[in-house]
């Protein structure tokens, strides 16, 4: 059975993921308002990956004997400086998740509640990748400058992302 703190921090985690997914289908219809259609598509797929995330860590819970709690979740910002400055909140966001991440490891190390540490784990390292995935995309940016030729061939480039579901299989 998990503990209350656990129960709540796991909780908070889901509605976390899905403001998420919230983000980043604001930022998918933001980047398709702007014509940059592939962009605009992997923020979409990233959409898709929070909200497979919510429902594993929901999943979590119901499993170790606990009801998850849900409460409002916020909308997201519907306008952006440019794509610069969507991938620069995609990086802020995702270090925000990572420190919420890290403080739920902490709290299943406290308790020695190895199945939640076990589990946590997965997220832990998804976070370092996702990180660097968004810390790449900014420095790609940084280095084309004010080039559209070469923002276009980055958004082709992001087109080519699918949904691949992490959790299918039970692989995590």
């Amino acid at each position: 059975m998990l503990s209350e703190a656990l129960t709540k921090a796991l909780s908070e985690q889901v509605n976390a993921e899905y403001y998420s997914a919230y983000l980043y289908l604001g930022m998918s219809a933001y980047a398709d308002r702007e014509g940059y259609k592939g962009i605009a598509n992997w923020f979409f797929i990233q959409a898709q990956e929070e909200r497979a995330h919510a429902v594993h860590l929901y999943q979590h819970i119901l499993e170790r004997g606990a009801s998850p709690v849900f409460t409002d979740i916020q909308a997201p910002p519907a306008s952006f400086a440019g794509i610069k400055d969507v991938f620069e909140k995609v990086l802020a966001h995702e270090r925000g998740v990572t420190a919420r991440i890290n403080k739920i490891a902490s709290m299943a190390a406290e308790e020695k509640d190895h199945a939640t540490y076990n589990f946590i784990l997965w997220y832990v390292n998804e976070q370092v990748e996702e990180e660097k995935n968004a810390g790449e995309i900014i420095s790609k940016i940084n280095l084309m400058g004010n080039s559209p030729a070469l923002l276009f061939h980055l958004d082709s480039e992001l087109a080519a992302r699918t949904f691949t579901d992490p959790f299918a299989g039970g692989s995590a």
